[in-house]
């Protein structure tokens, strides 16, 4: 269920943001944390063309939500893959327009083993 894939975790809440980087980290997964869609991308550009496998990011954050950051990032990476994660259910996001149908979503809260097997779904069908 693990994987050595680096995926960029982009979460306004602190402590989810810590406990989804410390879960996936146990899978394997090598884990760059971003705090909102503005700090994803500063890191994106100081990072020099890092290799980034997913985009793990909550839908709903101050300055920058994480449909607008995950348009930008796959504009400039095409093969990235992007799961979202929210507390709204996927029939609220997709009915206000917020995401498309059919978009990979893990709604809050979420178990350990949740996660990890969204996570791994994600990268194996890209």
């Amino acid at each position: 269920m693990g994987g050595a894939e680096t995926i960029l975790l982009v979460e306004d809440e602190e402590s989810l943001r810590k406990m989804a980087g410390r879960i996936l980290e146990g899978y394997g997964y090598s884990v760059i944390e971003a705090t909102d869609g503005m700090d994803a991308l500063k890191i994106i550009t100081k990072g020099d063309r890092l290799k980034i496998d997913l985009l793990v990011t909550d839908v709903v954050m101050p300055e920058m939500g994480g449909k607008e950051l995950a348009d930008k990032l796959t504009a400039e990476y095409p093969r990235l893959s992007v799961l979202y994660i929210s507390g709204y259910t996927d029939n609220a996001i997709a009915h206000h327009g917020v995401l498309d149908e059919g978009v990979s979503l893990l709604q809050k809260p979420f178990s350990p083993q949740s996660l990890a097997e969204k996570v791994r779904g994600v990268l194996d069908n890209r």
